[in-house]
């Protein structure tokens, strides 16, 4: 008979301090030895973890209202503007935004530094109406003195992502990071067999609802991410061989901690800020328990040449290669050097490992699964 578990099950055992629980690396060392259905019946849940660059991502604050009270429609945190279109002391500060005065200082700062509890410059006019007269505030807020912050990121997590080279003659900077001309680096963003949905390719067990380890709070999988693409070619472990599958994210930033979350600029380029996230995988049967078993060499992905205009497609390489510090690309050896942390994201999947079997997180089964035939539209182009 083939053993089927359900997530009352699973949370069960967790209440009951009973619950089985691995790292994605460490069942896949399991399955070296063990078939899924012998794995199925050992273990319960298993953690995945990355720890990368995630530019769709930021934060929605409510200040609180002044006396007499404002209607905030320009503002600035730390003088990186905020958007306001949203209501009176509403803002949604977005990771990538620029300070007005330093190109290497944004939005991804801001959060950081009220994650860690200090004050911010907060800036403030609007053209003052009856009901909200005053037209200009300047204060220091942090997170203590507003209402809420609530981080929503609209694009984390990809499920798998491209590596990059430059074939050029020039240096190429990029959200890639710096790209050595005559493809003298390649340069990736995903952590292998960690990643949480390379250890669900079919999004089984991750959708709307599904209970997330977002900065070192708990957090929720609020939607399918931006950028969601089904129509990606897939190797024969059933894996997308680039850019795929993404989630939205959301959370209480208060909660949140800077050991999970550090804010980065990229030469050239601009403001960025590495999100560290966390999903356990229920081994609900011995499909997911083949799903986590996934090794660094069967993930697959794509290397594209950033240094041409099209993004030429350079082929294929694997994650065993990728880590290794070196591809071979056209008969060329490459030097590799990951964008993400796998250490970081080792952290983040034991962290969780451990909070499951401290009985301080339990999981959730998603409440509607992500769609499953999607594809990407292209931007029309008007005059020049």
């Amino acid at each position: 008979m083939k053993q089927k578990k359900s997530y009352a099950e699973i949370n069960e055992k967790i209440a009951k301090g009973v619950a089985v629980v691995l790292t994605a690396e460490e069942v896949t060392q399991m399955a070296k030895e063990l078939k899924p259905g012998e794995i199925v019946k050992k273990v319960d849940i298993v953690t995945t973890a990355t720890f990368g660059p995630m530019c769709s991502s930021g934060a929605f604050i409510n200040f609180g209202h002044t006396e007499p009270p404002i209607r905030m429609e320009s503002a600035t945190l730390n003088n990186v503007p905020v958007f306001t279109g949203i209501a009176a002391v509403d803002a949604y500060i977005g990771a990538t935004e620029e300070s007005l005065h330093d190109k290497k200082y944004g939005g991804a700062h801001v959060i950081e530094d009220l994650i860690s509890g200090k004050d911010i410059e907060l800036k403030a006019t609007g053209k003052g109406t009856d009901c909200y007269p005053r037209k200009k505030i300047e204060t220091s807020i942090n997170k203590k003195t507003v209402n809420e912050i609530i981080m929503f990121n609209p694009r984390n997590a990809y499920q798998n992502y491209c590596a990059a080279v430059n074939t050029s003659n020039k240096i190429k900077y990029t959200y890639m990071g710096v790209l050595l001309p005559k493809s003298g680096n390649a340069t990736y963003s995903t952590s292998g067999e960690l990643s949480p949905l390379l250890n669900d390719p079919e999004l089984r067990t991750i959708g709307i609802g599904t209970r997330i380890f977002l900065c070192g709070a708990q957090g929720y999988v609020s939607w399918h991410g931006t950028q969601f693409n089904t129509s990606v070619p897939k190797n024969t472990s059933g894996i997308p061989k680039s850019n795929s599958a993404t989630i939205a994210v959301i959370g209480d930033l208060k909660k949140m901690h800077t050991d999970f979350i550090k804010a980065g600029y990229f030469e050239n380029y601009g403001v960025s800020i590495f999100i560290g996230i966390g999903i356990p995988i229920p081994l609900l049967d011995e499909e997911m328990a083949a799903f986590v078993s996934i090794q660094n060499e069967q993930i697959e992905t794509t290397v594209f040449d950033y240094g041409s205009p099209e993004h030429t497609n350079m082929g294929t390489t694997n994650y065993k290669d990728l880590q290794s510090g070196e591809i071979q690309i056209n008969g060329k050896k490459i030097r590799t050097a990951p964008l993400s942390s796998i250490s970081k994201a080792r952290t983040i999947a034991s962290e969780l490992k451990k909070r499951i079997s401290n009985k301080e997180f339990f999981l959730t089964e998603p409440v509607q699964l992500f769609p499953t035939k999607t594809s990407l539209n292209k931007l029309n182009i008007r005059g020049v």
